[in-house]
């Protein structure tokens, strides 16, 4: 049986936003009380107005509160009283029959028992309500008291993190994951692939390079004549219409930013981000790092962050990924919609008004929304003018040729925006897979879910250097091949799951790219002949044979030089387009990439191999 859409709403949308609370309004409280003055309560109500967000939260967003000072005047508001979970020592026991994991979600700590009544600690008092159901099904009577949220945070990691990181590593169901792919199994089908070769190398080498090349060329045509199915899909639609602009219902955004080793970068993206129009009282953004990552951390710590940023620390575990880390941080986030940037990003200030006004005329099987890279560094060396063009031409050619053609969108890392409640229902992204981004966008379509594109940018640092691009380019090539084999596995409940067109379109996409990087070589090998290579099909190329794949292979070219000039003229950059033709010559690379991938899906299948940013000056972003 395959998977069945799985539409959920978040419960804001429907419950009310504030259980009634006792002791009066917070506002008056803390005027009367002179923790804050008539302008400052002023300002507060007129962001209010806009934004829906509680007015103490307005208040220490625009600095004119302190944690303490609001959870003081919150306690009197609901007639409890504010505590210190750390200083309390909590009852481990009754967390974890409460489960981590909820805590997080919701805000909330179960302190101790007295008698048949529980203290439970809430750094979201207004939402209390929500979750009380629960906790009184988990432990009967329950006694709300407050804590900030670092407060709150700190207790419930230093209990439980690791228990927490361990769930973000299997937070996808087993059948689902790369993680059962064994390495046993993996160094077995490798070696049994490698000697097969050999073996066939021996006995009958010039057949086994004559069949392969015939494959290669089969690979090349399809592979170009899908990416001109996908260039075509422009004409005559034009451009897609925008969204409608209408009234922007403010809800709470949270965004991701996983860090590994950003000793240059981080300052930088604390002030792109803080760049960021949209009111601070309902955006959060969550800078995640790993617990042994001494030189981020270090760095974070001598940045000033503004209230609405703050970090969370990742435990060591069974892998360090990407996905990993955004798994443990999902369970602390508070949006309703979740964003994902990179540590090199530069986003469009206007972007997550747009991400929220799209998801709000969009409808609920839209579960994300998939945002442009372009790089801001393309003048660096021709390695930055082809990663740009060649950037250029998936996101503004191919995407939109995918979405038009109603095939699955393979994801980027970032510039992404999930609606929490699908991102959740999907259990998060797959913390084994090094290219989980594609992995989750093709989960996604399995759910019966869609990705939309989103008319916007987001501005990075083009990878235009050789080593580290190889590295970069041998973690997608790798990972593509482990999400294919994975959901390949069962070829027929994939069909099931998205149809015969979209099944034969994941072949091409994953496949097709696979095979087309593996088998190039044995196209480059026709240059060579006119310098004596030995080659089975020399004595051929003299002939109408020859003449015909002279002809395949130019027009092959041609076709893919227009579709890279397409998109770097669609990005506003015709000197860039010049330089297409060069994307030929830039793509040599890859054969190192992929025979990197190959070795390190048999040695270290989930090792993820970190692209190093931040190597520009200030000047240059």
């Amino acid at each position: 049986m395959g998977f069945r859409p799985l539409y959920l709403s978040d419960p804001d949308d429907t419950a009310p936003a504030v259980a009634p609370p006792r002791g009066g309004r917070l506002g008056a409280l803390l005027l009367g009380a002179g923790r804050i003055g008539p302008d400052d309560l002023r300002l507060a109500l007129a962001h209010q107005a806009k934004s829906a967000a509680p007015i103490g939260q307005i208040l220490t967003s625009l600095g004119a509160l302190d944690d303490a000072a609001l959870f003081d005047a919150l306690a009197e508001q609901f007639a409890t009283r504010r505590v210190d979970p750390q200083r309390l020592v909590p009852d481990v026991t009754l967390t974890d029959r409460l489960g981590a994991q909820v805590c997080a979600a919701h805000g909330v700590l179960p302190l101790q028992r007295a008698g048949a009544l529980t203290f439970v600690a809430t750094c979201e008092p207004d939402r209390f309500h929500l979750v009380r159901p629960l906790l009184e099904q988990t432990f009967g009577s329950v006694s709300m008291v407050l804590s900030t949220k670092a407060d709150l945070h700190a207790a419930l990691t230093a209990q439980r993190a690791r228990k927490i990181a361990g769930a973000a590593e299997v937070r996808v169901a087993g059948g689902e994951s790369c993680r059962s792919l064994s390495g046993r199994m993996l160094v077995g089908g490798g070696l049994s692939l490698a000697l097969a070769l050999a073996l066939a190398a021996l006995l009958a080498g010039a057949a086994l390079v004559s069949a392969l090349t015939w494959l290669a060329l089969f690979v090349l045509v399809l592979n170009t004549g899908f990416a001109l199915l996908l260039a075509a899909q422009r004409w005559p639609g034009g451009k897609r219409a925008p969204v409608p602009e209408g009234t922007l219902r403010v809800v709470p955004v949270s965004i991701l930013v996983p860090l590994f080793r950003e000793r240059h970068i981080a300052e930088r993206l604390v002030q792109r981000l803080a760049r960021l129009d949209y009111p601070r009282e309902q955006l959060e953004i969550l800078l995640v790092v790993e617990e042994d990552d001494t030189v981020t951390r270090a760095t974070l710590a001598a940045c000033a962050l503004p209230p609405h940023m703050r970090c969370i620390t990742v435990p060591r575990g069974n892998v360090q990924t990407k996905p990993r880390a955004l798994n443990y941080a999902l369970d602390f986030c508070n949006g309703h919609i979740v964003g994902v940037y990179d540590a090199e990003d530069a986003p469009d200030p206007g972007q997550i008004r747009a991400v929220v006004r799209q998801f709000q005329t969009a409808p609920p099987q839209v579960a994300c929304l998939q945002g442009r890279l372009d790089y801001y560094n393309p003048r660096t060396n021709w390695m930055a003018r082809c990663f740009t063009v060649e950037y250029a031409t998936w996101f503004r050619v191919m995407l939109p040729g995918l979405a038009r053609l109603g095939l699955v969108l393979p994801l980027g890392g970032t510039t992404l925006f999930f609606r929490k409640s699908a991102l959740m229902a999907l259990g998060g992204w797959d913390a084994h897979n090094v290219t989980e981004d594609a992995d989750l966008g093709l989960r996604l379509a399995r759910r019966g879910y869609r990705t939309d594109l989103l008319d916007s940018s987001t501005m990075e640092e083009a990878n235009c250097r050789p080593w580290p691009w190889v590295r970069q380019r041998s973690r997608w090539l790798k990972g593509y091949a482990m999400t294919y084999f994975v959901h390949m596995r069962r070829p027929a409940r994939l069909w099931r799951d998205l149809g015969a067109r979209r099944f034969w379109g994941v072949q091409i996409l994953f496949l097709g790219s696979l095979l087309g990087v593996f088998t190039a070589p044995l196209l480059w090998a026709f240059a060579l002949l006119p310098l004596g290579l030995p080659h089975p099909w020399a004595g051929a190329m003299e002939g109408v044979g020859g003449t015909l794949l002279t002809a395949t292979l130019g027009t092959v070219a041609m076709i893919h030089w227009g579709i890279w000039m397409l998109g770097a003229r669609l990005r506003g950059d015709r000197w860039l387009a010049l330089w297409a033709p060069t994307l030929s010559l830039y793509h040599l690379l890859a054969t190192a990439a992929v025979i990197k991938a190959a070795f390190e899906i048999v040695t270290r299948p989930f090792f993820w191999d970190k692209t190093s940013h931040g190597h520009l000056s200030d000047g240059q972003t």
